[in-house]
This record gives C-alpha cells, sequence and structure tokens, in this order.
C-alpha cells in the first residue's frame, strides 16, 4: 500500500492531496454491503418506533395544535365567503369572536356557573360515597379501607404516558402550548404544507398533497359537526334539566355540550353527573333526570348525529369506540379526547390508498 498522496481537482477546479489506497473499513464485497443495508433499515426503524414512544407526549401536543388550527381554520373559511378580506383579519375575527363568546358567557353567568360548579362536586362526592356504601354493604364492592388501597395501586400504575397529566401545571402549559401552535399553523397553513411535501419524494409530491387536502378537509368537517352537536346538546340538555326542575341544570348542560366532543364516553358520563344530580333532589327528579338524558341522547343520536353526518364524516360508532379505548389505552386522557380526529384522517388516508389500488387494477 503507497502512502504518497495523489494531487487530485475537485469539480470546482479546487487542487487537493488525497491519500491513496483502501481503507480498512471499506466493505467491497457486494453481498455484504446489502445485508448492511438491511440491517440499517432495521435498525433505523425500531429507533425511530423507540424515538415515537419517548416522545408520545409531544407528539400528542402537536396533533392536538394541528386539531386546533383545522378549527380555526375552518372559521375563517366560512367567514371568508361573506367577508372578502385577508385571511390575517379573518384570523384575527375569528379569535375576538372566540375570546368575546368566553369572556361574555362567564360574564353573565360566571358566579352562577362558578356556584354550580362548587355544588356540584360537592352532590357528586356525596352520591359516590352512597353508592359505594351500598354496593360495600351488598358484597359488591371492597369497603372503603380496601378501597384506598386499591386506589393507590392503581394511580401507582398509571406510568409515565399520563404522569403528566396529574398536575394543573402541566394541563395548562400544554393547552398554551396547544393554543399557541395551533395560531401559527393557521396563520400560515400553505406554508408548512409545502414544507411537508419538499420531505417526501418527489415523484410521490402529487399523491402527498391530495391526500394531506382530504385529510385536513375531512378534520373541519368532523370538527364542525362535533362542535354544532356539543352547542345543541349541550343547549337542549340545560333546558329540559330545568323545566323538569333538576339543579344545577345550567353547569350541566355546559359539562354536557363539553363532553360531546368525546362520543359514546362523553354521552356516559354526563349521563352519570345528570341523574346523580338528579336523585340528589330527590327520586321523582332522580328518574325525570334519566327520561331527559334518554330523550336528550335519543334525539341526538337518531336525528341530529345522522343529519350532521350526512354532511360531515360518517365514522361507524363500533369504529370510534374502539378507536376510543385503545388510544386511552395507550395514551392517556389526550388520546381519549383526539381519537376521533385520529380515526377519521386515518380512515381517509386508507380511504385514498383504496381509491388507487382500485384505479389501478381498472388500468391493468
Amino acid at each position: 500500500m503507497s502512502d504518497t498522496p495523489e494531487v487530485r481537482i475537485d469539480a470546482g477546479g479546487e487542487r487537493v492531496r488525497v491519500r491513496a489506497g483502501a481503507s480498512p473499513t471499506e466493505v467491497r464485497d457486494e453481498a455484504t454491503r446489502n445485508e448492511i443495508r438491511r440491517a440499517a433499515v432495521w435498525l433505523g426503524m425500531a429507533g425511530a418506533i423507540a424515538l415515537v414512544v419517548l416522545l408520545i407526549q409531544p407528539l400528542l401536543i402537536i396533533f392536538a395544535a394541528l386539531v386546533f388550527a383545522a378549527l380555526l381554520d375552518g372559521g375563517v373559511r366560512l367567514l371568508g365567503r361573506v367577508l372578502p378580506i385577508g385571511r390575517s383579519w379573518r384570523l384575527l375575527i375569528v379569535c375576538l369572536l372566540t375570546i368575546a363568546f368566553l369572556l361574555g358567557t362567564f360574564y353573565l353567568a360566571g358566579v352562577q356557573i362558578a356556584a354550580q360548579a362548587q355544588q356540584l362536586r360537592s352532590t357528586v362526592e356525596v352520591q359516590v360515597l352512597r353508592v359505594s356504601g351500598w354496593l360495600s354493604a351488598q358484597g359488591l364492592m371492597p369497603g372503603a379501607s380496601d378501597l384506598s388501597g386499591v386506589a393507590k395501586q392503581a394511580m401507582s400504575s398509571l406510568g409515565r404516558v399520563t404522569s403528566w397529566l396529574g398536575t394543573a401545571a402541566g394541563a395548562l402549559t400544554s393547552g398554551f402550548m396547544i393554543v399557541v401552535l395551533g395560531l401559527f399553523i393557521a396563520i400560515d397553513p400553505h406554508g408548512y404544507e409545502r414544507g411537508l411535501q419538499w420531505m417526501v419524494p418527489e415523484r410521490n409530491r402529487v399523491e402527498f398533497a391530495v391526500t394531506l387536502k382530504r385529510m385536513a378537509q375531512t378534520l373541519r368537517r368532523l370538527l364542525a359537526g362535533r362542535l354544532l352537536g356539543m352547542a345543541f346538546e349541550g343547549v337542549l340538555t340545560a333546558i329540559a334539566l330545568w323545566i323538569v326542575g333538576v339543579p344545577m341544570a345550567m353547569i350541566l348542560g355546559i359539562l354536557t355540550g363539553l363532553l360531546a366532543f368525546i362520543p359514546n364516553i362523553g354521552a356516559f358520563i354526563s349521563g352519570a353527573l345528570m341523574v346523580a344530580v338528579g336523585f340528589s333532589a330527590g327520586a321523582h327528579t332522580g328518574v325525570l333526570a334519566i327520561v331527559v338524558y334518554i330523550v336528550v341522547q335519543t334525539f341526538d343520536g337518531y336525528v341530529v348525529i345522522p343529519m350532521v353526518a350526512k354532511r360531515t364524516v360518517d365514522l361507524p360508532p363500533a369504529l370510534t369506540l374502539g378507536a376510543q379505548i385503545l388510544a386511552s389505552a395507550l395514551f392517556g386522557i389526550m388520546g381519549l379526547a383526539l381519537a376521533d380526529p385520529m380515526t377519521a384522517i386515518l380512515k381517509t388516508a386508507m380511504e385514498r390508498r383504496s381509491e388507487n389500488v382500485e384505479d389501478g387494477q381498472a388500468r391493468d
């Protein structure tokens, strides 16, 4: 092996001295190089999966910001149909209207909402103690001392995935990050879309752009329908509970509307709260609360949801519930809240893939 350096010229005309001879780390056998490439691909995939597991909470925050940005973008597009001004101005109007609505609601009914929220908490605690005491007396549930041990064991087994949700500071920080990221994305969504396209191989960019566009449309329709359903269910529940005389009708209506963002599970939780508050005022009021819950959910399930689904996104209930169970088990509360958007965009991507396969078979 010669130690004499060679003088070589690069494409720009620059002369450099290069050591001649083979490198001791160079693999000349083609079969060995192929095996190394395959091993590198598998190691890269394993490393990517491990990285996703470690960064699952930041990734969920980013996805929640995308959902919030899609919500703002839907409002901006809707406002653009009646107000032909710049996008930035329309986004500012949407944000100001949202803030004005929230501040106005809490200003007009803030004291009543706060009082009812405190009363609701006390009522639910008393009702839970009554039910658990009755179940313990019937031998269907462990005693209070055993319950504390079970609760401690359950809380200790939650792990790192959901531990950050245990503090109010973590929830507030995550919410702030979601809002800020969503605002930045909503200001210039096409800039981020071009960045994503740039990361995709050029031959696949057209297909990627079409799929991304359909995902965005699906997400906007899903959120629009969900907001409409939340508003309708919350208002109808509050009015019906107020008519039949159930206490804390306003706060129960607000909670029902908010929990309607999570189909199936949210309705179950809101129904349990209604029944608990109703029976705290007497057996007759409790029965009326059950009737209100059944009527509202029946009307919502057979009238409102089908009408909204025709214009938005029709997700089968079993698919939605299964996705919620998996997402909540894997990612905690935030996964439960984001299960529907995740399912909707995955369904859109699979439908687009199926279209491409059918087109290919038709051409063949």
